[in-house]
């Protein structure tokens, strides 16, 4: 099919991309339309609410589906292979298959920036796409668009890495030391796209301080730099947001 009169393509490529036809399409569009088009003062047209629900069933659904594909496997081992799928960067791969950015509603701000292939819009859409199709369909629909989405992804899965907050907490804890401390320095830049500075302190140890688009990203980056900084036993490398020391 060719682009509709607004450039992006038809949604019908979409609906099969994500193998659901909506019996609602207004709540499709109401999944693939960020802040930037519509206003600061319409937000709840926009997809943030179904990220919500999105977040939740995507919850729901890898955990079930964890259950079933590691029965052996102890709460530690799925809670960490929960981690690796449910985190933002995941969650954007599968946009990606499925070919969310080319439908995605953006301000024109964020289309000179790039907006249509950045993680974070990426990932977001992701989840509202799945809390969009609970609300059309219900949560089975919902669970065999994330079986199809994610279910790949479970089976080439590496055995799972320790984050950089569990190494350093399992590092101070193992040589006497509280548990590590964070504390947000700064929140800045606009609602639709903020930036935290996170500082995390282990006991005497000079602090160090990183930067992420989320207080859940600037933390992992403030202990990652801990590691560094001490020579510390350190995660596989994965998208970090740039640290700070």
């Amino acid at each position: 099919m060719s682009p509709t009169r607004n450039g992006r393509p038809p949604v019908e490529e979409l609906e099969a991309s994500l193998g659901h036809t909506f019996a609602d399409r207004a709540v499709l569009k109401w999944a693939l339309t960020h802040v930037s088009a519509v206003g600061v003062a319409k937000r709840a047209q926009t997809y943030e609410r179904l990220e919500f629900l999105g977040d939740r069933v995507l919850g729901l659904a890898i955990s079930e589906l964890l259950f079933e594909r590691f029965p052996k496997a102890e709460e530690g081992e799925m809670s960490r292979r929960f981690a690796d799928l449910v985190r933002k960067e995941t969650c954007a791969e599968v946009a990606r298959v499925w070919g969310v950015g080319p439908h995605l509603h953006l301000g024109p701000s964020e289309m000179r920036s790039g907006g249509r292939a950045k993680i974070a819009i990426l990932g977001d859409a992701c989840e509202a796409l799945i809390g969009a199709v609970f609300i059309d369909a219900g949560y089975v629909a919902a669970r065999d668009l994330v079986r199809r989405g994610f279910a790949d992804r479970i089976v080439s899965l590496e055995p799972p890495t320790l984050d950089s907050k569990t190494i350093l907490q399992e590092w101070a804890q193992g040589h006497g030391h509280p548990v590590p401390a964070y504390r947000e320095l700064s929140r800045s830049g606009p609602d639709h796209k903020p930036e935290f500075v996170i500082a995390v302190r282990v006991g005497s140890y000079r602090e160090c301080e990183a930067r992420g688009a989320s207080k859940r990203f600037a933390e992992q980056a403030a202990a990652q730099a801990f590691l560094d900084r001490e020579g510390l036993p350190k995660k596989n490398k994965k998208t970090e947001p740039e640290a700070r020391i």
